[in-house]
């Protein structure tokens, strides 16, 4: 069973979340919104506390509510591979990205990640599908009850309901974790959200 903690950052309310599987040590970062050193803390102290190694940061698209926090961890976490749509190379390290496409990250130890290739609240959004618990962290594609706003540079409407109809091909019970605000499902988004039709 997987255990999701959510840390709450910066003034936009942006989920970073922190993954693992109970028992085990290995987990993996979605999001680093942490933008003051407070917010960096408790992020930090649970990873300690909890005696976890980091072997990934999934980067779900680069708005600055995101990233802002990306360069204190990877300061932080040195061997932790980065996954996001852009091909961003760090001099002197040995950091993998993954381009923007749908695909399986490799490497993880404690569960498969699918990467969902979802633009449309910017072009670089992908969503993050662990298919063996069931779980989609994404990011600001999909909120309950509502969508990612496309009003932002590399927004657009109509393609980012084609991502949330793909979105809606996964199982009903799949649980959301987005971006910002609280958790939902699929299944209550099919029914319940006014963007799905």
């Amino acid at each position: 069973m997987m255990t999701i903690k959510t840390f709450v950052c910066n003034p936009y309310q942006q989920n970073t979340y922190v993954v693992h599987k109970e028992g085990e040590k290995s987990c993996f970062i979605v999001d680093a919104g942490m933008y003051s050193s407070e917010e960096e803390d408790a992020l930090t102290d649970y990873i300690r506390q909890q005696q976890l190694t980091v072997e990934a940061l999934l980067i779900t698209h680069a708005h600055p509510d995101h990233i802002c926090g990306l360069e204190r961890l990877l300061t932080l976490f040195p061997d932790a591979a980065v996954h996001m749509f852009s091909q961003h190379t760090h001099k002197g390290n040995n950091r993998e990205c993954e381009k923007g496409q749908d695909g399986v990250i490799r490497g993880l130890s404690c569960t498969t990640v699918q990467v969902l290739y979802t633009p449309g609240h910017k072009e670089d959004c992908v969503c993050y599908y662990l298919p063996e618990e069931g779980i989609l962290f994404s990011g600001d594609t999909l909120f309950y009850g509502s969508i990612g706003r496309t009003d932002l540079s590399g927004g657009n409407y109509d393609t980012l309901i084609a991502s949330l109809h793909e979105l809606m091909k996964l199982p009903a019970d799949t649980t959301v974790y987005p971006g910002h605000g609280e958790p939902t499902t699929i299944a209550h988004e099919k029914k319940y959200n006014p963007y799905i039709f």
